[in-house]
């Protein structure tokens, strides 16, 4: 136990250590502290990504899920390498765009696309709703990988206060510099453990890959398919859709595309990202691993089998190696989410406000608000039961609502109204909310519905009355250009 103590001490210490080294020789104003003045290479920015997209959800979630919903699970293998196809061509013009006219934020890109600040205080909002379950996914699983790690001499409570005052004195010093510093020692430690673990355990407990599905589907017969009720093969392919659509909306992850050099950056990402789906697959091992191995854990709990499988398998100095690989996923993307929250509250919200406030003011007002932000997570994390792939899919169900609006805005004009676009997200965004606060779902609403449609995934549905929404008050709204005006004209004569 001393030894897994030492070790995640030591990993902690580093991760503070570049995350506040990392501000030396830099002067840290708004765009270098946010975006990291637009200079980062194809390496950071792979790393990034990385780290924002492979988080607690890699390490816990999906052994989680493998372990508790069996073939559902296998979603976490599909949305990843779609998402990075999409990225090709998705990317490149919000970068130009965001480079053309210096935005810091997601929220900038949507105030300047549709000329409205008050669009933008929408997806600020959003962007902040949806990134709290997400913050509270990272401290959640901070808690239990420090506790399992720990073997119980850390609580989950003093883990999160812990690791929650890391994150927020680096971000407060060196923002996404301290971030791509420590996104580097997370990703090549994290890859070795994943690696090693999921290779691994399948052999030393059954002798190979094989045998481990032959021993899961004697334990729990068809665990490994899809069922014909809930998650379903529609909730399945509704799912994928998405969180496709929703991979780059979340507010840390598309401000990171503004930290690029150039857009060759994500074209060369586009290509290499979908290696890290290989890490998927040998996490789900893991879960499927402790099926037999750790039998007794129900509901929430299932998210403790990596840990519960490792502590039985491993002495404390390599458990303590694997607690610090685990703690890295929840400390990178959080500084992530803490600092992408804080900008754009103070650079879309507090600056609309108060259109007088300087760079200067700005830049301390986002500082300032990581505290907050993190103070407000806590909160969350200490008073919520969800599983941590809950938590995720109910943060997708919002950041995706903005897709709609950001696709019809990459030409050189928006296709739909700033009216249009805002209703939309209301819209899908309302929905979302009433059927997560009532506890809402498509059978309940619709009872006479096929089973099929049932099963489809509430976000998804949110999503097409978004769309709907959109298109019908843009109709109402969109005004003539000159050409049908004139048309108009002449029809009348």
């Amino acid at each position: 136990m001393i030894a897994s103590l030492v070790i995640l001490l030591f990993f902690l210490l580093v991760s503070l250590y570049l995350g506040v080294r990392a501000k030396r020789g830099k002067d840290m104003d708004l765009e270098q502290w946010s975006v990291g003045g637009r200079g980062f290479g194809t390496l950071f920015v792979f790393l990034l990504m990385a780290g924002e997209i492979y988080t607690t959800f890699t390490f816990l979630g999906g052994s989680g899920w493998a372990y508790g919903k069996g073939g559902p699970s296998l979603y976490i293998l599909v949305y990843g390498t779609l998402a990075y196809v999409l990225s090709y061509w998705l990317l490149p013009p919000i970068w130009r765009f965001a480079k053309e006219n210096r935005l810091i934020s997601q929220p900038d890109f949507f105030t300047k696309k549709y000329n409205s600040p008050a669009l933008g205080i929408l997806v600020s909002v959003v962007g902040v709703v949806a990134l709290i379950p997400y913050l509270v996914l990272q401290l959640k699983g901070l808690g239990i990988i420090v506790s399992e790690a720990s073997y119980g001499a850390i609580s989950p409570a003093v883990a999160v206060w812990i690791g929650l005052f890391t994150i927020t004195l680096y971000v407060m010093i060196s923002g996404i510099h301290g971030s791509a510093w420590n996104a580097v020692l997370k990703d090549f430690l994290i890859l070795f453990v994943v690696v090693f673990l999921g290779i691994y355990l399948p052999i030393h407990y059954f002798g190979g890959i094989q045998p481990m599905f032959e021993a899961v589907q004697a334990a729990k017969p068809n665990f490994l398919i899809l069922p014909d009720k809930g998650m379903s093969i529609s909730w399945f392919i509704s799912t994928i859709v998405l969180t496709v659509f929703g991979y780059y909306m979340w507010p840390h992850t598309f401000a990171s595309t503004y930290t690029a050099k150039n857009t060759k950056v994500f074209r060369k990402n586009a290509v290499f990202m979908p290696l890290y789906s290989i890490v998927l697959v040998l996490v789900l091992f893991i879960g499927f691993t402790a099926i037999t191995k750790v039998p007794e854990l129900n509901g929430t709990d299932a998210d403790l089998s990596l840990f519960k499988l490792s502590i039985q398998t491993f002495d404390p100095w390599a458990v303590g190696l694997i607690g610090a690989a685990g703690l890295l996923t929840a400390l990178v993307p959080g500084s992530m989410m803490l600092m992408a929250s804080a900008t754009l509250l103070a650079k879309n919200v507090y600056n609309v406000i108060v259109p007088g406030a300087t760079d200067k003011q700005i830049a301390s007002i986002a500082k300032y608000m990581v505290p907050v932000i993190a103070l407000i997570a806590v909160f969350f994390t200490f008073n919520g039961g969800n599983t941590i792939a809950a938590l995720l899919l109910m943060g997708y169900s919002l950041v995706t609502q903005l897709f709609p609006s950001l696709l019809f805005s990459l030409g050189k004009r928006p296709l739909v109204t700033k009216q249009g676009a805002f209703a939309g997200i209301v819209a899908g965004v309302g929905f979302v909310a009433y059927t997560t606060f009532s506890g809402a779902t498509i059978g309940k609403l619709f009872p006479a519905l096929p089973q099929a449609l049932k099963d489809l995934n509430i976000g998804i549905i949110a999503l097409g009355l978004n769309v709907i929404v959109l298109f019908a008050v843009n109709t109402f709204t969109k005004t003539p250009t000159i050409n049908e005006s004139h048309e108009k004209s002449v029809l009348s004569k």
